[in-house]
């Protein structure tokens, strides 16, 4: 029964830090989704300063944010 408990706590480990992956990468992912023309630069704010809450949100309000139209 030790080992069943042992598995079920890596399991819900391994859930919680994909979770926890897809919520630290959301600025990226939103931008990828919404073809922004930053998406680079967003995805390595989301990468480089995301670790603090300031920077993820200003990555999350400019993936969020128009663009304007490249012509």
């Amino acid at each position: 029964m030790e080992a069943a408990g042992a598995v079920m706590i890596v399991m819900l480990m391994v859930l919680v830090s994909a979770c926890g992956l897809l919520l630290y990468l959301l600025p990226a992912i939103i931008a990828y989704s919404r073809g922004h023309p930053d998406t680079v630069a967003i995805t390595a704010l989301t990468i480089l300063l995301g670790w603090s809450f300031i920077g993820w949100v200003v990555a999350l309000v400019w993936s969020l944010k128009d663009s304007p139209s490249r012509v």
